[in-house]
């Protein structure tokens, strides 16, 4: 290939992103329409991959129901494993079940238990993120893999740094959370001072649904509930 064809070749690139913009765009428009509706909700991430019969999945149904009955929605990323679990209790409880899902090669497909008119459908992870936690007046993050700890660090990541308004980040299963939180205490803030003792505050790690209810009614008893839109 010359250096003609080359330049030709980015050029096309260069175009495909700029016609991009209109997609990225009509997700966040029919995003923002769509769950500005939704009222007070809770999010709960946590990998694809739990089955059906695993304790956890079990306790994140749980967990949704009780977030039901305190009064808040479920939002989840619409596929399987704990996600259906997070939609099947709200779902069960009566609630208002969101999900959000994603084209994946593997892993991902919408579950049943997603309200018909509050499941939506994203290509681009950057925007869906941004419908998580606009829209979220707490989140409650199971164990999960990479894309559950991408969704927990950028949610502490844009309270500690004031872009979005505080909320509760609620890490159930102590087994499965303590580790990273050791690390993070001793090698992020003790060693090497990289954070502060303060970004942590809004961190609880708790094993059982009453205790995550407990942590949401006792913030906004403090702090007003009002929608995050």
């Amino acid at each position: 290939m010359g250096p003609e064809q080359k330049h030709k070749g980015w050029n096309e690139i260069k175009t495909n992103d700029s016609w991009a913009i209109f997609k990225i765009m009509g997700e966040f428009v029919n995003g923002f329409e769509k769950m500005s509706k939704i009222g007070p909700c809770v999010s709960i991430f946590g990998s694809a991959r739990t089955p059906t019969e695993d304790t956890y999945y079990k306790l994140s149904t749980e967990v949704a129901a009780a977030i039901v009955d305190a009064g808040y929605g479920v939002i989840t990323g619409g596929g399987p494993g704990i996600m259906e679990a997070g939609n099947k209790g709200a779902h069960l409880a009566g609630g208002t079940s969101v999900g959000l899902n994603i084209e994946l090669p593997f892993e991902q497909h919408n579950n049943p238990y997603i309200d018909r008119d509050k499941s939506l459908d994203f290509d681009y992870f950057f925007v869906r993120k941004v419908m998580f936690v606009k829209y979220s007046q707490g989140i409650v993050v199971m164990p999960g893999g990479f894309g559950t700890l991408d969704e927990l660090f950028e949610a502490i990541t844009l309270i500690q740094t004031k872009k979005i308004e505080k909320f509760p980040v609620i890490l159930v299963g102590s087994t499965f959370w303590n580790g990273l939180l050791e690390w993070i205490k001793a090698t992020l803030l003790e060693r090497f001072e990289t954070i502060s003792a303060k970004d942590l505050d809004l961190i609880h790690v708790v094993d059982t649904s009453d205790e995550v209810i407990s942590i949401l009614n006792n913030f906004y008893k403090e702090y007003q509930l009002s929608p995050n839109f």
